[in-house]
């Protein structure tokens, strides 16, 4: 596809004037309320097919923004659009739908698994919800054929997270991300936990699930060698702001601001091993 053909199209996702506003308790006898502002009139869009970047420090409000989108963080303004529809507003019986269609990969892959689960288990949950009609049987080969996907033998599904590498278990997650066949998913510093050469297998993957399926990917990170890696457009926050955002490749061959210096000033990159098989 284009870059033309790209920009004719309605975005799968649009995001207006975001505002994410945290409420804190101050003081140890004369408690007072504070609000925290973490994400201030944040504005993008993400074409279909595409990997949008979110990068920034720690704090920056980023992973904020990809709550707000999956309505774990409240809403202080501004609007989200999927595929043309305002789902701010909805409903969570009329959100519904839309759970099975935006997914997310967490950064910690142990921490997002119940430990007392088989695989099997966890990665056929959200088939119970969004597939209901789906007998046991087809639940155990969709399992079986996803876990080959992202590369892992099927009887791994009779196992739990314990017994794997912090890379398995990140696969399980994507595979789990994958159940439901959704269109869009959230990866939320989904390879920060990991090991370099993991990194690069994970997102490798990532790539080959996007070329086959077509999903869309909103990549959070503050690593900005893998964003260079993985992404066509990223977008760039400080202090819940965007204060640069455009085609990947302009931002590290000409960045124009001073904080997107910085941040590749400070970051190793990687594309020898990021672009290894």
């Amino acid at each position: 596809m284009n870059s033309e053909e790209t920009l004719e199209e309605s975005p799968l996702l649009e995001v207006n004037d975001l505002v994410v506003t945290y409420q804190a308790q101050r003081g140890s006898l004369m408690k007072r309320t504070e609000y925290v502002h973490a994400v201030k009139g944040v504005s993008f869009k993400v074409q279909k097919g595409t990997t949008m970047g979110l990068v920034g420090e720690s704090g920056s409000g980023k992973s904020t923004i990809g709550k707000a989108i999956l309505r774990l963080a409240p809403m202080g303004g501004g609007s989200i659009h999927y595929d043309g529809q305002e789902i701010s507003t909805l409903s969570d019986a009329a959100f519904m739908p839309y759970r099975k269609q935006i997914q997310t990969i967490f950064q910690d892959p142990y921490a997002s698994m119940n430990p007392r689960l088989t695989i099997a288990s966890i990665v056929a949950e959200p088939l119970l919800v969004h597939a209901p009609e789906m007998s046991k049987e087809e639940r155990t080969n969709r399992v079986a054929d996803l876990l080959e996907k992202v590369g892992l033998p099927a009887d791994s599904m009779n196992r739990y997270p314990h017994q794997f590498s912090g890379g398995q278990r990140q696969r399980i997650c994507i595979a789990r991300a994958l159940s439901s066949s959704p269109e869009f998913i959230i990866c939320d510093e989904c390879v920060s936990a990991l090991d370099v050469s993991v990194q690069a297998q994970i997102v490798n993957l990532l790539q080959d699930i996007q070329d086959e399926l077509g999903i869309t990917y909103l990549f959070i990170a503050h690593d900005l060698a893998v964003v260079e890696h993985i992404c066509d457009d990223a977008l760039v926050m400080e202090l819940g702001e965007i204060v640069e955002q455009g085609p990947i490749d302009e931002l590290y061959r000409s960045p124009q601001h001073p904080y997107t210096q910085r941040l590749l000033n400070a970051v190793p990159r990687m594309p020898t091993i990021l672009g290894a098989g």
